[in-house]
């Protein structure tokens, strides 16, 4: 009689690399949680989710935010935390100071897990993310808690209360100063910038990485923050450095917009196409 098979518990061999994301589910599924979990799955990760608000969203804009309340977003925190062997963790969009402060709460637990901040505060379509009152409180208590902090130019102009940079040398002062707020690296993405290169800059105390890439022109970039900071999350997750997973989620990006011409998905901003590789 053959032996029964193992369907659950722990097997030997080489452990699952498992990504976790605390983000806003897009009902329109080109952004947020969705996004990072197709993401995760793409570059061979197990994803693993927490949701901190739910939007009614779609490739149009965002027409309306309902935020989770902050205990039970702690509750999933440990929820997963407690069970599952995660090796990085992303956050996007919190909605609200109190979920930031849950959310620092939470992973204060953890300051061995990798943790990827990326500080979601407006939708591509323009739409506000991120109370306003949110923002110290994102600065005071989750920054500091952060492997790399992902801002666009954007949002990190908000962040330091400063005009966007408009050169290298600008993004890197940026940079620089949200290191200084405590983060322990910060990607500044350079995709709002006119050059025809997409640069983004790596700055940690060890000094300044470039990772450029050809400009392409597509209406389809909902959901582009997302997919980058879980990327960088996912190459975490499989014991990468942070520069090569950086390397990685740059060009895993690249190529999800390169290929995104082939979805039709919306009437408005469409998202990358996750599964490029896979069609």
């Amino acid at each position: 009689m053959s032996s029964p098979v193992q369907t659950s518990g722990q097997t030997s061999g080489k452990q699952t690399p498992i990504a976790l994301t605390i983000a806003g589910s897009d009902s329109g599924g080109g952004a947020g949680i969705q996004a990072d979990l197709k993401t995760f799955s793409a570059l061979g990760v197990f994803g693993a989710s927490v949701i901190a608000s739910l939007t009614a969203q779609n490739t149009l804009g965002v027409q309306g935010v309902f935020p989770v309340p902050p205990v039970f977003v702690q509750q999933q925190i440990q929820s997963v935390l407690s069970d599952l062997s995660v090796g990085a963790i992303k956050s996007g969009m919190l909605a609200t100071a109190d979920i930031i402060a849950a959310v620092a709460e939470s992973l204060s637990a953890y300051p061995h897990i990798p943790f990827v901040l990326d500080p979601v505060m407006v939708a591509t379509s323009g739409d506000r993310l991120l109370a306003e009152d949110a923002i110290n409180t994102l600065i005071e208590k989750l920054i500091p808690l952060a492997s790399v902090v992902t801002p666009n130019l954007h949002e990190a102009a908000v962040l330091l209360n400063e005009p966007v940079a408009t050169s290298l040398e600008q993004m890197q002062l940026q940079g620089e100063k949200i290191i200084a707020l405590g983060a322990r690296a910060v990607l500044m993405k350079g995709g709002h910038t006119n050059s025809e290169q997409a640069t983004d800059l790596l700055i940690t105390a060890a000094g300044v990485s470039a990772f450029s890439m050809p400009r392409l022109t597509t209406k389809n970039t909902h959901g582009t923050g997302c997919t980058l900071a879980s990327a960088i999350a996912a190459g975490l997750a499989k014991t990468l450095s942070l520069h090569d997973a950086v390397k990685e989620a740059k060009h895993y990006l690249h190529n999800a917009l390169l290929h995104s011409e082939k979805l039709h998905i919306g009437q408005g901003s469409g998202p990358v196409h996750h599964f490029y590789s896979f069609y």
